[in-house]
C-alpha cells in the first residue's frame, strides 16, 4: 500500500469511527451551547474532535492540525502536511435530528487537499477521494452530471431563493435538498444530485476542505467568489465565497454570484440596485 493509500485508509477509518461517536448522541438530549459568534456546538462535536485529534496525533505525529473545535495555532503553518477537520459539519441539523450533517476529514499538503473523506452516517454515506485517483460514494465511482445548459439546473437552495430579486434572472431549474452541512451540499454535485452550488459569505477552510477534493475528483469546477482556485492552510483559514458547478456552468454561476453580491452590497449601502 502506498503512502497516499495509507492516508486515505486512515482518513476513512477515523471518519467512520467518528461518525459512530456522533450517532451515539444523535437524536438525543446532548449538551449544547453557543459560541461567541452565535453558532451552535454540542458535547458530540467536542467528543468527535477529541477522538480525531488524538488518533491523528498518534498516527501522524509530524502533521499539523486545524479544526473548527480546536483553538488555532501558528504551529500548523510550519508543517507541510496538515489535517483540516470539521468534527460535525452541519451541527444545526445534527441537533434538530435531521440527517444533513457529516464528519469532514481532509489532509492538506503544500496548500492543496490530497486526501478527503466525508462520513454522513445518518444518510449511510461515506464519500472519499484521493488526489488524481477519483472520488467515490460507498465505493461507487462519482462523476458530476456534465450538464451544459442552465435549463433544468438543480441547486441545493431554498426554493424561495430561486427567483430572488438579487439574481440577474430566476434560476431556470429546481431547488433540491439543502442539508445544513456545506460539505454535503458540495458533495451533492459530485454525486450528480445537483449541478450548481454557490455561497457568497466567507467561510472557514474546514467547512469545505474535504468536499472540495471530492468534487474536483468527480469532475466538478470550484473557485472562490473571485474565480480563484482554493488554497488551504493559510494564516487566516478563510475562503471568500464559493462557486461550484459542472465545468460548462461554472462561468455563468460565477457571473450570477458576482451580480448577486453587487446587488446585496448596494442595498446595504442604500443605493439603487
Amino acid at each position: 500500500m502506498t503512502a497516499r493509500e495509507q492516508d486515505l485508509a486512515l482518513a476513512a477509518e477515523i471518519a467512520t469511527n467518528a461518525g459512530r461517536i456522533a450517532m451515539a448522541a444523535f437524536g438525543g438530549d446532548t449538551k449544547r451551547w453557543h459560541k461567541p459568534d452565535g453558532s451552535p456546538v454540542s458535547a458530540a462535536d467536542m467528543a468527535v474532535n477529541d477522538y480525531l485529534k488524538g488518533v491523528i496525533a498518534a498516527a501522524r505525529p509530524d502533521d499539523g492540525w486545524l479544526s473548527e473545535e480546536t483553538a488555532d495555532s501558528a504551529d500548523r503553518l510550519t508543517r507541510r502536511r496538515v489535517w483540516v477537520v470539521d468534527p460535525i459539519d452541519g451541527t444545526r441539523d445534527f441537533l434538530r435530528g435531521r440527517s444533513g450533517w457529516a464528519v469532514s476529514v481532509a489532509l492538506v499538503e503544500d496548500g492543496a487537499v490530497v486526501t478527503a473523506v466525508l462520513a454522513a452516517p445518518a444518510q449511510d454515506r461515506l464519500y472519499a477521494a484521493s488526489a488524481g485517483r477519483g472520488a467515490t460514494l460507498n465505493g461507487r465511482r462519482l462523476a458530476v452530471s456534465g450538464r451544459t445548459a442552465m435549463d433544468g439546473v438543480r441547486l441545493p437552495i431554498d426554493r424561495a431563493n430561486m427567483a430572488a430579486s438579487f439574481w440577474p434572472s430566476p434560476w431556470p431549474g429546481t431547488a433540491v435538498a439543502k442539508p445544513n452541512s456545506l460539505a454535503l451540499r458540495m458533495a451533492m454535485l459530485a454525486a450528480n444530485e445537483a449541478d450548481v452550488w454557490l455561497e457568497g459569505r466567507s467561510i472557514a477552510e474546514w467547512d469545505v476542505a474535504a468536499a472540495s477534493l471530492i468534487l474536483a475528483e468527480a469532475g466538478g469546477t470550484l473557485t472562490d467568489r473571485h474565480g480563484q482556485p482554493l488554497a488551504f492552510n493559510r494564516p487566516q483559514p478563510i475562503i471568500h465565497g464559493l462557486a461550484a458547478a459542472t465545468p460548462a456552468l461554472h462561468g455563468e454561476t460565477l457571473s450570477r454570484l458576482d451580480h448577486a453580491l453587487r446587488q446585496l452590497s448596494a442595498r446595504r449601502r442604500g443605493l439603487p440596485g
